[in-house]
């Protein structure tokens, strides 16, 4: 290790003008005295390192993105410095809150703006199109998400297994998965595209869509195609994305997804507004802009990381490869699907509190629900978010050997979450002030009061039990960064069982029969307690691995080869 005093500065004939200004702080730090340079540094805010540079030389201080390093050749000692570059953060040193807070504050921000990306749409539409048209957008939003979510689903659970080689330092087990990742990204894009364009007339009626109400059919069916066509950017996306962030960077997937937000509502006014395209033209600015930000982001990515550029026997993908990645991927993948199922269940028991002996009689249930959906998902963005930044967290950290820092991770994020969880239900209900929530997403003449009776009926629901949200959120992705993949899957399961029990059981119950729309409003608030039954039933089957591997620090299924 080499320390220098005041004095050795005095030499330096060879320093250049950003040598001098960056010595400049070090007179007086560095010195002969490891323990008085360490206290001298911390106090100064300098971090001291020794480390070795690629030319042989010894860093002896760093100050704001600069770093001082020694050099010896031939019998001359010249101080040099070099410029440091941003890295993906590394999970598994540091405080554990401190770590999930920086880490997760850029997710968070992501998904904040993928909710204004959604948000868009929908005030546009909203505000420039016929009711009957603005509730088939709403009618589709399970439908996309079924598909969509399942996107989003696998490509989290593909990469915990690029998080556990991040974890273990294995640059070319990295690179592996990213090759993994694209064949099986490419496959589930043809398939997901087929079998979404294939069933969607199927899936419109389980809502109660039909062609014998024909604007709304139209809007519903016209948007839903698009948007289906265009699945395969919403998945390679999403596939970058969580690559970045299993890699410990979550900055990058949210500058891009900022550039996607703002070019999203360009072409949302330029479509709707000047062209006049109606719901094709939402549908399509979503698309388009989605798939200049995947490119973008992948560009960026290789340029970025020459980590992640693909050699030759990258390709050279193995059997097991696929197996650990669909093992992880597809269970997270359909219990979001699953999710989405259980809400397209409660979304045909909305439509049905508009319709009268079989014919739909009004728009009300349906614009308030979506509006309040809209909402409940944007207070619900910063929990989910956090959640997601664990899946990276656990899985690092899992790759590293640290049990007790996955255990004290998983504790501070349910509180952290648990606050986050106040703060969002709070702030969800003062936007219901006033109306104001509503009138963003839709126009005044689509805001009555039946619309916000059955909006607000639903957020007094969901916001009064959101502590259970928030445990589903942080501890299902711990227990899919842990490899327990079966676990997530069963919670989902249980999900759809009690959110479609409910909706099928419970408001025939207080509606004394057929629901309709002159059913009581105590058959829509049965309606909406699907959502806390489903996540109290997801919950149950979560603690199973939650008490059992992360408290306990039991991980010998790692080593029996069990998930």
């Amino acid at each position: 290790m080499l320390f220098l005093s005041e004095a050795f500065f005095n030499f330096a004939p060879s320093l250049t003008v950003s040598d001098e200004l960056i010595l400049a702080y070090l007179p007086g730090i560095i010195n002969t005295n490891p323990a008085k340079t360490a206290k001298q540094c911390r106090k100064a805010k300098i971090s001291p390192h020794v480390l070795t540079t690629a030319d042989g030389g010894v860093i002896i201080g760093a100050l704001r993105g600069l770093f001082v390093y020694t050099i010896q050749k031939n019998g001359v000692i010249s101080v040099k410095t070099a410029h440091t570059k941003r890295e993906p953060m590394d999970l598994t040193q540091g405080k554990c809150w401190r770590v999930i807070l920086l880490f997760s504050l850029p997710v968070i921000l992501s998904y904040l703006l993928q909710q204004v990306y959604s948000i868009s749409d929908a005030a546009i539409v909203g505000q420039t199109l016929s009711a009957a048209e603005v509730a088939g957008v709403n009618d589709t939003n399970s439908l996309v998400f079924i598909f969509l979510q399942f996107a989003f689903g696998v490509s989290a659970g593909f990469c915990v297994i690029t998080s556990y080689y991040v974890g273990m330092h294995d640059e070319r087990g990295v690179r592996r998965s990213l090759a993994t990742q694209l064949l099986l990204s490419a496959a589930l894009t043809v398939v997901l595209t087929a079998l979404a364009l294939v069933l969607l007339d199927p899936m419109l009626a389980w809502i109660n869509v039909t062609p014998a109400h024909h604007e709304v059919y139209t809007a519903a069916h016209t948007y839903c195609a698009i948007i289906f066509a265009g699945i395969g950017a919403q998945l390679f996306y999403n596939f970058i994305c969580s690559f970045l962030r299993a890699m410990g960077d979550s900055v990058t997937p949210l500058l891009f997804l900022l550039f996607s937000t703002v070019l999203n509502v360009g072409l949302d006014l330029a479509f709707i507004l000047v062209f006049r395209w109606g719901v094709a033209g939402a549908a399509l600015a979503t698309v388009l802009a989605q798939l200049v930000s995947t490119i973008g982001c992948f560009i960026y990515a290789f340029v970025r990381y020459p980590v992640l550029r693909l050699h030759r026997e990258d390709w050279r993908i193995t059997l097991m490869d696929v197996k650990r990645h669909l093992a992880r991927g597809i269970p997270l993948g359909l219990q979001f699907s699953v999710l989405a199922i259980g809400i397209i269940v409660m979304q045909g028991g909305v439509v049905k509190f508009d319709m009268r002996d079989g014919v739909m009689v009004s728009n009300a249930a349906q614009n308030g629900f979506g509006a309040a959906n809209r909402l409940f998902n944007l207070v619900a963005t910063p929990m989910n978010a956090l959640g997601g930044a664990m899946t990276s967290f656990t899985a690092q950290n899992l790759g590293a050997g640290q049990y007790d820092r996955i255990r004290r991770g998983t504790l501070q994020a349910l509180g952290m979450v648990s606050i986050l969880a106040i703060l969002a239900a709070g702030t969800g209900l003062l936007l219901t002030r006033g109306d104001f929530c509503y009138h963003v997403f839709l126009s005044a003449d689509k805001v009555t009061p039946d619309a916000v009776r059955y909006g607000n009926s639903l957020l007094y629901v969901d916001f009064s039990m959101y502590l259970f949200l928030g445990f589903v959120f942080v501890v299902r992705n711990c227990v899919q960064g842990i490899g327990r993949s079966g676990f997530v899957l069963g919670a989902g399961a249980a999900e759809l069982v009690a959110r479609i029990t409910v909706c099928l059981v419970l408001p025939g119950l207080f509606a004394g029969g057929a629901v309709s729309a002159d059913a009581p409003a105590m058959a829509f608030y049965a309606l909406c307690a699907a959502d806390p039954m489903a996540w109290i039933a997801a919950d149950t089957v979560l603690c199973i691995p939650f008490f059992r591997n992360i408290l306990k620090k039991n991980y010998g299924y790692l080593r029996s080869g069990r998930a």
